[in-house]
């Protein structure tokens, strides 16, 4: 009977318990990653306040034929350095800088105070018609034509290659460096303003009509999904109430199943993010088309910084959680040690001895008897 409690609570914890745990970990992990107030505003935040000089820095350095191996890109760049206008004093220009500034970090700071639930949950569009506005303010139609003017004149090549470039929806430093008819700016100015519009809705919906987060929608979401971890651990105690034969061998069966359950994730988790580092050096060194002219790599190593955080924010709580549950169940292994052993130790009873019969004589037994002289 007992091999079979044995086999039974084994199936019971390695088919439920143990794919239950692993699959709760990460869930819980990444949840509190997404709806954590540091990753949805505070990380958007940093991003804004340190965008303008990003832009700065990578238009300085695009100059560099070291940096930029592509001439004709190279040569844009430099050429609108001779302009004299920074992207950072375009930006204000437009209007984009203050909409960031204000409209976009202003909704990000109400995101995160109703996440952190020191706000009640009501309807929230982000709007994004002055974005669309300063993306297509004439500032910007201005200081290409400026840039233009650095240019010499297009030979006939040089014109077929804008129109093609045009069809093709690239790039504004993939044109040739040389100088169009102004119609032909002009259709490039307008093919590019379409695009960018239609990729560009005119209103963000951040929250719905949602009225029950009694504890912030951080908050709930987290109890939420802690509260799913009675689950994998509820299979896992009933496997090791059924498999044990002790309060010690319960508590062994126990924790060692919790150990092993969270130690696949920690694994998983520190080999992902560690991985995902590694490609993220790696890249800016990639060959490839995409790659060719540098200014990818440039713009990837400026912004490096963004996707490091990205993954800590997301792998952090995963990591977090596998080494808790790890600890957990080292903890539960040392205290089987202290313990009583067996307590449905078998026992055989053994019969009483019987005590001998006497015999006894009864008094009239005697009388009868003659005496012996």
């Amino acid at each position: 009977m007992r091999p079979v409690r044995k086999i039974l609570g084994f199936l019971i914890i390695v088919f439920i318990g143990l794919p239950l745990l692993f699959a709760i970990i990460w869930a819980v992990g990444i949840t509190k990653a997404a709806v954590s107030p540091e990753f949805v505003t505070e990380l958007p935040q940093e991003i804004i306040a340190e965008f303008p000089d990003t832009i700065d820095e990578i238009f300085e350095e695009a100059q560099d034929e070291d940096v930029i191996e592509d001439k004709n890109t190279r040569a844009w760049f430099r050429a609108a350095a001779q302009v004299g206008t920074s992207p950072k004093e375009l930006m204000r220009e437009t209007g984009l800088l203050d909409w960031m500034e204000n409209e976009l970090s202003g909704t990000l700071e109400e995101v995160g105070d109703v996440l952190r639930g020191e706000s009640r949950v009501r309807p929230r569009t982000l709007d994004l018609r002055p974005l669309k506005q300063a993306l297509t303010h004439g500032a910007i139609d201005r200081y290409i034509m400026d840039i233009l003017e650095k240019f010499p004149p297009c030979d006939e090549e040089g014109i077929e290659d804008w129109q093609q470039v045009i069809t093709r929806e690239e790039d504004w430093w993939d044109f040739p460096p040389c100088r169009p008819d102004p119609n032909v700016v002009e259709w490039a100015l307008e093919n590019k303003k379409a695009l960018l519009l239609d990729d560009i809705d005119n209103e963000v919906e951040i929250f719905g009509d949602v009225n029950f987060w009694p504890f912030g929608i951080s908050r709930t979401a987290t109890l939420v999904s802690y509260a799913l971890f009675l689950l994998p651990l509820l299979f896992i105690f009933l496997g090791s109430i059924i498999a044990a034969t002790s309060p010690a061998s319960f508590c062994r069966w126990f924790g060692i199943s919790t150990f092993i359950g969270s130690l696949p994730v920690l694994i998983i988790a520190l080999f992902a993010r560690n991985v995902g580092t590694w490609m993220l050096n790696w890249m800016p060194y990639a060959e490839s088309e995409r790659w060719a002219t540098g200014l990818e790599a440039l713009v990837f190593e400026k912004t490096a910084w963004i996707q490091y955080a990205v993954l800590d924010f997301l792998f952090s709580p995963v990591l977090n959680l596998a080494v808790i549950c790890c600890i957990i169940g080292i903890l539960v292994i040392i205290l089987s040690f202290f313990m009583r052993g067996e307590t449905r130790a078998r026992t055989v009873t053994v019969p009483a001895k019987q005590p001998a019969k006497e015999e006894t004589i009864s008094e009239e037994e005697k009388k009868e008897k003659p005496e012996n002289k």
